[in-house]
């Protein structure tokens, strides 16, 4: 199998979601798997409540790219693997992991997914969404207060502390490794029909 996989950066509600869901809707569902970074997040089952609560998980070490890595490696040898399903929630994994098998158009998305060089050589194309700030909030808010539980004020709490200026630290710059930077404002039909027509070109 040849198997094409694409890696989707940007910062927090920048559309990378949407833009991989977008993609996801050209093909069958045997042909593509759309996986999130947010799955790898490390295990922390050893913290207590609180302190999971205040971990800082914009930071690149709260992320397990060596999992990553080696997913990723068994996908292009053919090989199916356990994803792990993570809870918001409780931040922790959850004890029953999620087995894939791999297909011919694998999207990874997640803030960091062009900051570990590691796993550059795994990419068939590398995308970038550059989305302005109040925009990226807003969509952040509405997400965990309807998703995750949580309260407008612990988002705003979080984002100002931990998820700014982690974004100005080590997200913004990958921009300058992607093979195109979509703006977040752009997201319409034409543009994804048109990273479409790139993805089948590779």
């Amino acid at each position: 199998m040849n198997t094409k996989v694409i890696a989707i950066a940007g910062g927090s509600g920048s559309g990378k979601s949407y833009l991989a869901r977008s993609l996801g809707n050209f093909y069958p569902k045997k042909n593509i798997l759309i996986i999130e970074q947010d799955s790898y997040y490390k295990d922390i089952s050893h913290m207590d409540y609180e302190s999971r609560c205040n971990q800082n998980f914009d930071h690149p070490n709260a992320i397990d790219s060596i999992l990553i890595e080696d997913h990723l490696k068994k996908f292009l040898s053919g090989k199916s693997v356990s994803i792990p399903n993570y809870n918001f929630i409780k931040h922790l994994r959850e004890k029953v992991d999620q087995k894939v098998k791999p297909c011919p158009i694998i999207i990874i998305e997640g803030i960091l997914m062009l900051y570990y060089i590691s796993l550059h050589k795994f990419f068939s194309l590398k995308i970038y969404i550059d989305t302005p700030e109040p925009i990226r909030l807003s969509r952040r808010i509405e997400r965990d207060v309807r998703l995750r539980g949580r309260t407008r004020e612990s988002i705003k709490k979080q984002y100002y502390s931990t998820v700014k200026p982690m974004h100005k630290k080590f997200v913004q710059p990958t921009k300058s490794y992607s093979d195109i930077v979509l703006k977040g404002t752009d997201l319409k039909d034409k543009l994804v029909k048109q990273i479409k027509s790139r993805i089948d070109l590779i």
